[in-house]
C-alpha cells in the first residue's frame, strides 16, 4: 500500500506541474522474479519514476515503452523472459528465471476514472477494495483494457470503465469472488471472439500500530514504522511526551487515560499494540482492555517474562483469569530474538515480529525454507494446450 500512496502523491505533483504520465503494472508472472503480481511503476515525460516493477532490472527498458505508450496513447502489454542469464538483449543479466509481463497504460488526466484515480478512491478511506486488470496475452496486438474496475468493500461502490453488461457482470462476479477468498487471482474468460484474463487482485487495508509510549524509544519505531506505509497512533497519559513535534510521522498522537484509550481509536483484525509506556499501571490497565477485544491478534508487551507474569497475577487478583486462547495473542517480551539492545535494533525486532504474525509466517531463514519464497498457487493462468501455442507464438521481450 505504501507504494500505491507514493505513486498517488507523484501523480498529484505531476497535474499540477502538467506533466505526462503512465502507470507500469506488473500483471502476472511465470517462474521467479523479484517483484510480484501488483507491484506498479508511474513514470513521467520527463523520465521521473515512482514505484518499481523489478529489483532495477526492468525499470530502463520500461521507462523507454512507457514514454512510448505516452506518445501512442494507448495500453501496452510487453513481456520480459529472464530465464536466459546469458541474453543480452535488454543489456543486463536479470538472473530471475522468470518470464515477467508488465501493462503500460498512459494516464489521461480528464478520464474520470482512469487507473490513478481508481487507486486514490481504493485507498481514500480504510476499507478492503478489489481492483480488477484485464488483459490479453495471446496476442500483443490486442486491445489491452488495462486497469478497469474498482469494488469498494465498507462502501458497496463499484466503478467500471468497460463498456457492455456482460462484461460488467462478469466483473463483479469474479470481485465478489475475491472479497469471499481475501486474495487475488487469475482468470482467463472468453469474452466475444477475445481471450481476456482477469487480475482479480485483492487490496487489504494497511497494517494499524497502536503504540502506548511517548518515550525516546518510540521514535525510532514510528520512524521505521512510517517507511512501511502503516498507520500509526502514539498514545501516552504524558501531554509532554504524546506531541506531534515528537512523532511528525505518526498518523495521530493521543493524550489519553489508559482506561479511554480504546474510546478513542477504530480497530479491527490488522490492528496490533505494542505496551511500551514503561509505567507498569498503565500497561497493565490498557492490556486488562485489549485481552477482550476479539479482533486483536498482536499485543506486544516491553519487558521481561516476569513483568508479564506479575500481569497475569493481578489480573487474576482482580478476577480476571487471562485465558490459554487469550494469550496466545500476547507477545512478551516482545520482538524477534536477533540480539537487539539499542532502541533501534528493538524498533526492528518489534516490527518483523508484527510482520511475521500479519503473514503468518514462522520468521526462520528463508534459506531454510524448502517452498518458493513467494505463494504462487493462485497466481498461474489456466491455458489449453492449443492457448499455449497461440501464446508463445505471441509473446516478445521487447516492443520495436
Amino acid at each position: 500500500m505504501k507504494e500505491i500512496t507514493d505513486i498517488i502523491k507523484s501523480y498529484e505533483l505531476a497535474l499540477v506541474a502538467g506533466k505526462k504520465m503512465a502507470l507500469a503494472t506488473v500483471v502476472h508472472v511465470e517462474g521467479s522474479s523479484y517483484r510480484r503480481p501488483g507491484a506498479r511503476m508511474l513514470v513521467t515525460d520527463d523520465g521521473q519514476l515512482t514505484g518499481a516493477i523489478s529489483g532495477g532490472c526492468l525499470e530502463g527498458d520500461a521507462l523507454r515503452k512507457a514514454l512510448l505508450a505516452i506518445s501512442q496513447q494507448k495500453n501496452k502489454l510487453v513481456t520480459y523472459d529472464t530465464t536466459d542469464e546469458n541474453d543480452t538483449k535488454l543489456g543486463v543479466q536479470l538472473g530471475c528465471n522468470g518470464i515477467v509481463h508488465i501493462l503500460f497504460e498512459p494516464i489521461d488526466k480528464e478520464q474520470t476514472n482512469n487507473p490513478i484515480e481508481l487507486l486514490k478512491k481504493a485507498v481514500a478511506k480504510r476499507q478492503n477494495a478489489i481492483l480488477i486488470t484485464l488483459f490479453s496475452m495471446h496476442s500483443r496486438t490486442s486491445d489491452q483494457p488495462g486497469t478497469c474496475f474498482l469494488h469498494l468493500e465498507t462502501d458497496k461502490e463499484v466503478v467500471c470503465n468497460c463498456e457492455g453488461q456482460e462484461l460488467y457482470n462478469v466483473l463483479l462476479t469474479e470481485s465478489a469472488e475475491a472479497y469471499n477468498k481475501a486474495d487475488s487471482f487469475f482468470k482467463t474468460f472468453d469474452l466475444g471472439e477475445k481471450k481476456q484474463t482477469v487480475f482479480a487482485e485483492y487490496l487489504n487495508t494497511p497494517p494499524s500500530l497502536v503504540i502506548a509510549g511517548a518515550g525516546n524509544d518510540i521514535i525510532p519505531l514510528v520512524e521505521m514504522t512510517s517507511i512501511l506505509g502503516w498507520d500509526i497512533t502514539v498514545v501516552d497519559g504524558r501531554a509532554g511526551h504524546a506531541t506531534r513535534q515528537r512523532f511528525p510521522k505518526a498518523t495521530q498522537v493521543l493524550v489519553s487515560r489508559a482506561e479511554d484509550v480504546l474510546s478513542h481509536l477504530k480497530t479491527d483484525e490488522r490492528t496490533f499494540f505494542v505496551l511500551m509506556t514503561h509505567n507498569y499501571n498503565y500497561d497493565l490497565s490498557l492490556l486488562k482492555q485489549l485481552i477482550f477485544l476479539e479482533e486483536c491478534t498482536y499485543i506486544g508487551t516491553l519487558g521481561p517474562k516476569k513483568k508479564l507474569e506479575r500481569m497475569y497475577t493481578d489480573m487474576l487478583a482482580e478476577g480476571i483469569m487471562v485465558s490459554e486462547s487469550q494469550k496466545t495473542k500476547i507477545y512478551g517480551p516482545v520482538g524477534l530474538d536477533i540480539g537487539a539492545e539499542t532502541s533501534e535494533e528493538i524498533a526492528l525486532s518489534v516490527l518483523a515480529e508484527i510482520k511475521t504474525v500479519l503473514n503468518k509466517k514462522s520468521g526462520l531463514p528463508l534459506r531454510d525454507k524448502s517452498e518458493p519464497i513467494h505463494n504462487r498457487s493462485d497466481q498461474q493462468v489456466k491455458y489449453s494446450e492449443s492457448d499455449k501455442e497461440e501464446f508463445l507464438c505471441a509473446v516478445t521481450t521487447a516492443l520495436p
